[in-house]
């Protein structure tokens, strides 16, 4: 896959970019098959909900599992970001976030440089999110809030929240949030926050800046999003304090793999 032009201008503009269709209905149906089993092992790497009990975000998942190790290396993720970032980039983090029906909890505002940084001593907002929606996303399912042009404020001030969920988070103070709401509304007023929907398979990319979250989930819908971070080898982590799931250390240029190799299962 190739970005367009005016693809590339949308993501600088917004901090984000939709891609619809990015993958194909059988190669979701055979990632979704695989987390059931994954989601039940008991891993220090699923990290579980603080009320209900189930599983929050399945860390390392590429590790874990053939299949989510294919997505991690396919040519439709790392073409994307290789055009972004033209230089060797190495795999930061693979996750799947869960937002069970009636039970998903929030997820603050945040934008994940920040961790990145006063966790790991990334030195710069230079990494790219690039999410697959592996379950239908709407309004209702805790889909993630974008602020539109939030990246531009840059590596401002947040804050470590330990108690808010079971994940620690730097998070974003209120005053701050709501000043960059006020400017992305002065922008556009119908575009102050977006909530990002779409049909699974869907694609989303996003830069390190941006500020997001997402609802709980009070819908009848499970909703799981892939997530696979992708850094310059340049950039890397400097500190090693967190598990090697939260933020893993082989630093080696990431490598596509074929376009089809979701086609063809375990094997």
């Amino acid at each position: 896959m190739t970005l367009k032009e005016h693809q590339l201008a949308s993501l600088e503009r917004d901090g984000f970019l939709v891609l619809p269709d990015l993958f194909g209905l059988s190669e979701i149906q055979l990632l979704q098959s695989r987390l059931p089993a994954l989601l039940a092992q008991e891993n220090p790497a699923n990290i579980i909900e603080k009320a209900s009990g189930q599983v929050r975000t399945a860390m390392g998942i590429h590790l874990r599992d053939e299949i989510f190790a294919k997505l991690a290396h396919h040519p439709r993720l790392i073409g994307a970001a290789r055009q972004i970032r033209a230089e060797p980039l190495y795999i930061q983090q693979v996750k799947v976030n869960v937002k069970a029906a009636f039970s998903g909890e929030v997820w603050q505002w945040h934008y994940d440089f920040a961790t990145h940084h006063h966790d790991d001593g990334v030195p710069e907002p230079l990494a790219l999110n690039l999410h697959v929606f592996l379950d239908d996303v709407n309004d209702f399912n805790g889909p993630l809030y974008f602020i539109p042009g939030s990246h531009k404020f840059g590596a401002h001030r947040a804050v470590h929240d330990t108690s808010t969920t079971s994940y620690p988070l730097w998070v974003v103070e209120p005053t701050v949030v709501r000043e960059m709401i006020a400017n992305a509304e002065a922008i556009d007023p119908n575009r102050a926050i977006v909530a990002a929907t779409g049909k699974r398979g869907t694609g989303l990319i996003f830069f390190d800046t941006l500020v997001h979250g997402s609802p709980v989930n009070l819908s009848p819908w499970d909703r799981s999003i892939f997530s696979l971070i992708l850094n310059p080898v340049s950039n890397a982590s400097t500190r090693d304090t967190r598990p090697e799931f939260k933020h893993h250390r082989d630093f080696t240029d990431v490598q596509a793999d074929a376009d089809d190799c979701l086609q063809y299962g375990a094997g």
